[in-house]
């Protein structure tokens, strides 16, 4: 309710999303509520930080259920600063089974899954219903950072050519500043089109607004 309360204060720069704990009982009713209710766009989910896998059987009713609302999931996914968040629920290949199990649910591997930022590429490039973000954990310069992971470990061109319609631009929490982030796209080689797509044009179809 306090995620809505902040929406409607800022309708036209915050978009809502929901969380929950996988591990409590009533989770459909949770986020019937979120999404029917209080109308909230998405959902985000820590499976390091909440101590789950992705590919759980008991996750079965929280895709089905953001299924039914149309509403997407935002993974954090690969390294979290936060301590007693371990590694191995985060890995993006357990979102393998999530995306092959459920082709209608829209999914993004966060921070681009960084270390494993190959894996996330290979999902976003084989699943139509995988995106990924640019939110990554940069240790000093995003631009340097963006430089070296996506230009010179993935390929400068693997974005412009093949994931253009899959990468949405992410920044993080708000500690980290916007405008850096923005600039350390320029490190990264896109055509206009492509470049607006990935600046607004992905996330809106990630979050159903199309229109």
């Amino acid at each position: 309710e306090e995620v809505r309360k902040l929406v409607n204060y800022y309708p036209q720069r915050l978009i809502g999303f929901a969380s929950v704990d996988p591990q409590r009982p009533d989770t459909v009713a949770v986020l019937e509520k979120a999404f029917g209710e209080l109308g909230l766009a998405g959902l985000k989910l820590s499976p390091a930080m909440q101590l789950f896998q992705p590919n759980a059987p008991m996750m079965g009713k929280i895709y089905e259920t953001c299924i039914r609302y149309n509403k997407p999931i935002l993974f954090e996914a690969g390294m979290t600063w936060v301590k007693n968040s371990p590694s191995k629920y985060s890995n993006p290949l357990l979102l393998e089974d999530v995306a092959m199990e459920y082709p209608d649910l829209r999914l993004c591997i966060g921070h681009f899954g960084w270390p494993w930022t190959r894996e996330t590429a290979m999902l976003a490039l084989k699943y139509p219903n995988v995106y990924a973000d640019t939110a990554l954990l940069y240790f000093d310069s995003p631009k340097q950072f963006f430089q070296t992971t996506f230009n010179d470990q993935l390929g400068e061109y693997w974005i412009d050519r093949m994931l253009y319609d899959k990468v949405m631009f992410g920044s993080t929490y708000p500690r980290i500043e916007q405008k850096r982030m923005v600039k350390a796209m320029e490190a990264l080689t896109l055509r206009p089109k492509q470049r607006a797509m990935v600046m607004g044009e992905n996330a809106l179809r990630f979050l159903g607004m199309e229109e």
